[in-house]
């Protein structure tokens, strides 16, 4: 008979309680074989990352993932710390069209604070959950070869397009899968930071949905869960939308249904399902165990987009 304290609580359940939980272990099995070796890449931040409790049970799932099978990715992003950063340091921001300049000065602190705090408190969190995580960002093994992103605005004056020069933001050129293929045949879980380096050694901030979106397509990801603080594409009268097709998802930003910050997330998921992703799902991060429950039970956490139905 075991004799540690957990097994002495679990062996104080009556019957009822025992066997419902034998019941969720025993329904999960097809969803484990499901993903067994299969790569699922998270994209962690919101509400999720910011709040400990929440952090702790994210970190506890992802190793959870590793231990039964399935070869987790975890890319972070970090928006709310940098800012947080920038204005303690004295470093006021430049901004044009209601989005930030990144300049020379500034893309030094995005990197210290995604490629350095941020990912090693993740690192340590899933380390201390009982996994080995390792943390990266996209210049470790050229993984992310970025390009200077280009953002064009609507002028209302001229009704001409403008290009917005943003300074030190990117995109993904290139992801270059190697070392995460190496890490996958190991018990390694890989943390990545959203920073990319461009063809001539520059340092380029990206956003963490593009950077996560771009390595699944990468890796042939089973699925790819991006973690928000809404429960997923609402129609128009506020209601879930659970699944999607990418001509669906397109119709939707088209006829208006989807604005605002959700829009570059659909496309984030639109790209990454035509990018050879079997399904990427927009996710509520503020449920508990919201990972878990969209990979291992049939009851989903948020809108799953594929390339076509079925």
């Amino acid at each position: 008979m075991p004799d540690t304290t957990t097994d002495r609580k679990a062996a104080s359940l009556d019957d009822a309680a025992k066997l419902e939980r034998a019941r969720v272990l025993s329904e999960a099995l097809p969803f484990m074989q499901r993903y067994d070796k299969r790569t699922v890449v998270v994209k962690y931040g919101g509400h999720a990352m910011g709040d400990e409790a929440l952090g702790a049970e994210f970190a506890r799932d992802i190793v959870l993932l590793k231990q039964s099978g399935v070869n987790p990715i975890v890319v972070h992003g970090g928006g709310p710390q940098i800012g947080a950063m920038l204005t303690r340091l004295g470093i006021e921001s430049e901004f044009s069209g209601g989005l930030r300049i990144t300049d020379k000065a500034t893309v030094e602190i995005v990197e210290m604070v995604l490629a350095g705090s941020i990912n090693k408190q993740i690192v340590a969190q899933l380390n201390q959950a009982g996994g080995r995580a390792i943390g990266l960002c996209g210049k470790d093994g050229n993984l992310i070869v970025a390009r200077k992103i280009e953002h064009k605005i609507h002028d209302p004056e001229s009704n001409i397009e403008k290009i917005l020069d943003l300074g030190f933001v990117g995109e993904p050129e290139k992801v270059n899968p190697e070392i995460l293929d190496v890490i996958q045949r190991s018990d390694i879980i890989p943390v990545i930071a959203p920073i990319g380096v461009s063809r001539d050694g520059e340092t380029y901030n990206i956003n963490a949905d593009t950077v996560a979106g771009a390595i699944a397509a990468a890796m042939g990801a089973a699925r790819l869960l991006l973690l928000t603080d809404v429960r997923g594409v609402l129609d128009k009268q506020g209601n879930l939308v659970e699944a999607l097709t990418v001509e669906e998802a397109r119709a939707l930003m088209k006829d208006g249904t989807i604005s605002g910050g959700m829009i570059p997330k659909l496309e984030t998921c639109v790209d990454a399902a035509e990018g050879g992703v079997e399904a990427v799902v927009i996710l509520d991060g503020r449920v508990r165990h919201a990972v878990l429950l969209e990979l291992f039970t049939e009851h989903g956490a948020g809108t799953l987009i594929r390339k076509t139905a079925g």
